[in-house]
């Protein structure tokens, strides 16, 4: 018997703007720029690169490139994407125990 695997695309599961907004709140709450990035171009997928890509005047590439996780897009664009989906960039002060942590 052969078992048929699927890739697995978290952008599946990310089906109400609660969901959206915990899964961004998480992947935030480590810091990781790549991993932010990353899930600012899984919630894009989710809602369809093209709709932000008219949004943001940026390309659908742009929007890819700068968003895999792999790129190092600047601040201006991960601030316009963010928007564009309907969050806003905000800096919280950690924790003593985080930052000795550090």
């Amino acid at each position: 018997m052969v078992i048929k695997l699927s890739q697995y695309d978290p952008a599946d599961h990310l089906d109400s703007e609660d969901v959206i907004e915990e899964y961004l709140s998480a992947t935030c709450a480590d810091g990781d720029p790549s991993e932010i990035a990353r899930a600012l171009g899984v919630i894009a997928r989710a809602r369809g690169i093209t709709e932000l890509s008219r949004t943001t005047g940026l390309s659908r590439q742009a929007i890819y490139k700068a968003l895999s996780g792999d790129g190092n897009p600047e601040l201006a664009t991960i601030a316009k994407v963010a928007q564009a989906l309907g969050f806003r960039l905000s800096f919280v002060r950690t924790s003593k125990d985080e930052q000795d942590a550090a």
